[in-house]
């Protein structure tokens, strides 16, 4: 499983927050679980029997489901440029 680094996190801050310090901003929240969600997916791949790990996964599955809601009820130009970026969703 490859890990987030510190670089890593920070470029996704960057980009989709707006600057390395803003870690708190929905767009960049929901930009590092996609990031996280994909790499456990590929895990859980190699791994079919790792149930803890599926767990984990359901639970960001619906943080990010809970934070792309509350994006689309404040935000709706953002939300639909972010899913677009991010290739989530149809």
């Amino acid at each position: 499983m490859s890990y987030l680094t510190v670089e890593k996190k920070a470029n996704i801050f960057k980009e989709f927050g707006g600057s390395e310090k803003n870690t708190g901003s929905v767009e960049a929240q929901i930009a590092l679980l996609t990031e996280r969600i994909n790499s456990i997916s590929g895990h859980l791949k190699e791994n079919k029997k790792d149930f803890s790990t599926h767990r984990g996964l359901m639970k960001m599955v619906g943080q990010r489901k809970r934070l792309l809601s509350y994006l689309s009820k404040t935000n709706l130009t953002g939300y639909r440029a972010l899913i677009e970026k991010l290739g989530i969703r149809k």
